[in-house]
Formats: structure tokens, C-alpha cells, sequence
């Protein structure tokens, strides 16, 4: 016989050795236990296999009177449920009432079952995780319904298989432009001149897919031509960090994980911020410069969306990790493949061409939150312990 048991009151010392203790007494085994701490309230369920039913009830009265606790059983007899289809949804943004109420409505239309939901905090940001069982539900439908409520609520959703989310990751790969930094290189360089309005054209339709990276790189860098080389330094100089970027590289390296930078920017800035960040890895394209001044041109194979995963895949064969331990995270057209091939693939404040196939999104402000999805314990704490 199965006995389902719950415990709660005051926190404190011994009581989870208290309980275990009386159900061993009686020869009763402990077969699942979930246990925490909210605001000073010790709280625990337990799932146990016991014949002597009477003696499990005596001796946890017991236990409840002298450390005064509330303790419920609930016997019930074991069933053979059907295999589950598990998923990890994480819920990202700033705190407020309603959140849960709003996901879980989603669940609800869809027939799903939570298993388990745990929330954690980090100044203003909260970031909810539910274990949800999806059944034969329609994973594209449901992960596009959520991105879509996401939005409309100002909230950051990432959707994993929960054997992909329980593999530890150990390798994460970013993009330069609009990611790691605020600005957009090429931008800048279009700005020194005088060609902005131009280029700035030909960036958007290469974010939106509209045609190839590699066709827009070149037209762009034809507008460029004789701009002397001094401008870059001064670019790098006003260059900013994507806010909390410098703390989740950091948080990254401080547990173990390889960290690379893939981007179709320019060595000049990618081999910079490498040595600045302590990256493992850095790759750019690599501007052409004569006497002085750019020529238009890039040196070398150049760094598109194809090139990008080969890149990937290069790194993590030679780290010896597998693809699906590791994490890309990207803003456009250029990172769809990589996003694709990555366990974890992260659309960064991106645009709707590269949330369509990532696994999830995260929106500007909330880049840090990586770090919970990730479960790095130096950047996010269990909310209320």
C-alpha cells in the first residue's frame, strides 16, 4: 500500500530526520520526497510503501505533537500510469501579480498536467519553472501560444524537452551585435562614413531574412571603402555591454563552462572583447586594410549562418562535447542555424524569424536570466528561503 503524507509548520532542526525516522520504525519506505523552506515555514510531501498503516499513523502523531507539526496521510493503492511526455517551460521577468494565473490558464487549455513548479528570484527579476507533463499535445501550437501570451504580458518563455533541460550544459555561444553589445558594428563604421541611412537598410533586411548575410556584408562593406583605420578604436571605445552581459559571462567561467563568441562582426572587436570578457573562444570577419584604410573587403572565408554552426561544431568537437550540451544564443537571420543545432537554442531580443525555430526567447533586459535557465546557483536564489 502507498501513503501519501504531507508535513507543515514552524522551521526547524531535525525534522526531517524526526519523520524518516518513524516511518523506518514501522518498515515503511520512502519511495519519492519533495522538501523546502518558504518564509521560515518548513513544507514536505512524501509518497511511501507501507503494510503497517496504524503503526505509520501512531508513530507521526507523535512526531507532529512534539515538534509541532501538521502531518496528513492519505493512503492509496499503486496505478500504472502511461508514459509522460515531460517538458521544462521557464518563465522569465519582472515580478508581479498574476504571472502564475496566466501561464497556467495556458496549460489548462491545453489539457496539460504540471508535476512540479518552483519560482526564484533575483532582485526584480523572476524567473518560474514548471515541470509539465504535455501528453500527446501539440508541442509547435503550445510554444507559440506561449511566446505569443509572453509577449502580450512582457514575459520571457523558454520551452525544453525536460531530458534536454536535465543535461548539463557546458558550452554557450553568443553573438556580438545586438547580444553581447548594444550596438550594431557596421553601424558605427556606416556612421564614421557618412552611409548610415544605407546601411542601415541593408542590416534590417539581412535580420529579416530577406536576403543572405554574406550578399548584404558585401554591399554594405563596398560603402565603407577607404574609411581609415583609426575609426575602429574609436568605435570600440563607446562600445556597450548588453546590461547584465559582463555578469553572466562571468557567472558562466565561474562555473566551469566554455564560453564563445560567433559573430559575423570583425576580428578587430571580436578578439577585443574576447581578452576583455575572458572568453574561451572568439571569431569575426576579418576586415581587409591597406595603407591605412579599409578596402571593402573581407579577408578570408566569411562568417554567415552556415558558417556559424560549422564554427560550433568545430569548438565542441574539439572541447569533446556533444551538441545537445550546448547553448546558442543569437538575434537574427544569421543564427538560425546554430540556434537549430544547439541543445538550447536562445532568440535574444530577436526578431520573429528566429523565434519561430529557438527554443525560447529572451527579451533585452533580461539577458542575466540565462543564468536561472541554466541553473547557476551564484546569480540566482531559490526566492524566500
Amino acid at each position: 500500500m502507498l501513503v501519501a503524507i504531507s508535513v507543515y509548520g514552524e522551521d526547524k532542526i531535525g525534522i526531517v530526520h524526526a519523520i524518516s525516522k518513524a516511518l523506518a520504525s514501522c518498515n515503511a519506505n520512502i519511495v519519492d520526497i519533495e522538501q523546502t523552506v518558504l518564509q521560515g515555514i518548513f513544507a514536505m510531501f512524501i509518497v511511501a510503501e507501507a503494510e503497517d498503516l496504524d503503526c505509520v499513523e501512531r508513530n507521526l502523531e507523535e512526531v507532529g505533537k512534539s515538534l509541532n507539526l501538521k502531518i496528513s496521510l492519505s493512503p492509496f493503492e499503486r496505478r500504472e500510469g502511461k508514459k509522460k511526455n515531460l517538458f521544462v517551460v521557464n518563465v522569465l521577468g519582472k515580478d508581479r501579480v498574476g504571472i502564475v494565473r496566466d501561464i497556467t490558464a495556458i496549460f489548462l487549455k491545453y489539457g496539460i498536467n504540471i508535476e512540479r513548479t518552483s519560482l526564484m528570484a533575483r532582485d526584480k527579476l523572476i524567473m518560474i519553472e514548471f515541470i509539465v507533463d504535455i501528453g500527446e499535445s501539440d508541442l509547435q501550437s503550445l510554444r507559440r501560444e506561449l511566446l505569443k501570451e509572453g509577449e502580450r504580458l512582457g514575459l520571457d518563455i523558454v520551452v525544453q524537452s525536460y531530458e534536454t533541460a536535465m543535461k548539463e550544459k557546458k558550452l554557450v555561444v553568443f553573438d556580438l551585435d545586438s547580444t553581447l553589445i548594444e550596438t550594431e558594428i557596421i553601424d558605427e563604421l556606416a556612421k564614421e562614413a557618412g552611409v548610415e541611412k544605407e546601411v542601415r537598410e541593408l542590416t534590417r533586411k539581412a535580420m529579416n531574412g530577406e536576403f543572405s548575410f554574406k550578399e548584404a556584408l558585401e554591399q554594405r562593406l563596398k560603402l565603407l571603402k577607404g574609411l581609415p583605420v583609426e575609426v575602429l578604436e574609436k568605435i570600440y571605445s563607446r562600445i556597450e555591454f548588453t546590461e547584465g552581459a559582463k555578469e553572466l559571462i562571468s557567472a558562466l567561467k565561474r562555473a566551469g563552462y566554455k564560453v564563445a563568441l560567433v559573430s559575423g562582426s570583425f576580428t578587430y572587436f571580436t578578439n577585443r572583447i574576447k581578452e576583455e570578457l575572458g572568453l574561451d573562444y572568439a571569431f569575426g570577419n576579418e576586415l581587409e586594410i591597406e595603407d591605412g584604410k579599409i578596402t571593402g573587403r573581407i579577408k578570408g572565408t566569411i562568417i554567415d549562418a552556415q558558417e556559424k554552426a560549422r564554427i560550433i561544431e568545430e569548438i565542441a568537437k574539439k572541447e569533446g562535447i556533444s551538441l545537445d550540451k550546448v547553448v546558442a544564443v543569437g538575434d537574427g537571420a544569421n543564427d538560425r542555424v546554430m540556434i537549430e543545432k544547439a541543445g538550447l537554442g536562445i532568440a535574444f531580443n530577436a526578431k520573429e524569424v528566429l523565434k519561430e525555430i529557438a527554443d525560447g526567447s529572451i527579451s533585452k533586459e533580461n539577458l542575466i536570466g540565462l543564468a536561472g535557465i541554466l541553473r547557476l546557483p551564484s546569480e540566482f536564489r531559490r526566492r524566500l528561503e
